[in-house]
């Protein structure tokens, strides 16, 4: 009798450890999934790397007056894959609040200012919008590239034209052209005209010229096209007024037609000394925003 008494005690205190066990192991399974926001911004803080799609950018949570170096922009933008000319950025927007400054250094023209390229998450369809001014002392002389834009593909640049139908970029440039200052168009696509970009004959403002230390507000947004179909599509717009808007083939090849990079270059140029000036001068850039339309 107590040998039988002895084996269901000791199979009941079993079976209670194991059902304790069990509930613990419950209450661990059952902890509560931070809310998809704050897993977004814990996944950020574990790595400064991350690819994004779409995000906003005022500088407003850097300290006004402070060298912006690509360790900062990695945890604003997301994987800046390249950082490079003497220029770099600093957190001012000229008007003692935080945006962020480029500084184009004399005698230079790509090297002289900043290029930066982030690595995107693969999006069919992108738009972005900024603000940017000129400080109000710029020297413009020649021109050069300004302010952020997209790349697809193998992002053709400096005078490697999309004729293989492997990749484009769509940009901005501030240009001089003797009688007047404006933005243009900068594109490389599989049916550019020529070596270099393509501005489309467009410019802002279409009379007269950009003033200095003004705030020009650009959207932008890009589709990709499909096969060899011109569906894809480009649309810039700077104050309200549209640039260019239409349909365009961006590729033809299909593997290389989705955009995976943000471009933000700002440097005179050009990659002679004939855009150089002997001036160092300044370009503001605040309010960027960056949406993923479509993957």
């Amino acid at each position: 009798m107590k040998s039988s008494l002895l084996k269901t005690s000791l199979f009941t205190l079993v079976a209670m450890a194991l059902l304790g066990s069990c509930k613990k192991d419950e209450s661990v399974a059952q902890k509560p999934e931070l809310p998809k926001e704050e897993a977004v911004a814990a996944s950020k803080q574990l790595s400064v790397n991350a690819i994004n799609n779409t995000w906003t950018i005022n500088w407003d949570n850097r300290a006004n007056g402070a060298n912006y170096p690509q360790s900062l922009a990695n945890a604003d933008f997301g994987n800046t894959n390249t950082w490079y000319g003497q220029g770099g950025a600093y957190t001012t927007n000229g008007n003692n609040s935080v945006g962020v400054r480029v500084t184009l250094v004399p005698n230079l023209d790509d090297g002289g200012g900043l290029i930066s390229n982030t690595q995107l998450g693969n999006g069919t369809a992108y738009e972005a919008d900024y603000d940017v001014k000129f400080h109000s002392q710029f020297n413009w002389g020649k021109g050069g590239k300004v302010g952020f834009g997209f790349g697809i593909g193998d992002h053709n640049t400096g005078g490697d034209p999309g004729w293989d139908g492997n990749g484009g970029t769509l940009r901005l440039m501030w240009y001089n052209s003797g009688s007047r200052v404006f933005f243009q168009p900068y594109l490389y696509y599989k049916d550019q005209p020529g070596t270099f970009g393509d501005t489309f004959g467009r410019s802002y403002p279409s009379s007269g010229s950009l003033n200095k230390g003004q705030w020009y507000h650009v959207h932008l947004y890009i589709k990709s096209n499909s096969g060899s179909n011109t569906n894809g599509h480009v649309q810039i717009v700077i104050n309200g007024s549209i640039i260019l808007d239409q349909d365009i083939r961006w590729t033809t090849n299909d593997g290389k037609r989705l955009i995976d990079q943000l471009t933000w270059h700002t440097f005179r140029g050009g990659n002679d000394s004939s855009w150089w000036t002997n001036t160092t001068d300044y370009i503001y850039y605040d309010n960027l925003v960056i949406h993923r339309i479509s993957s």
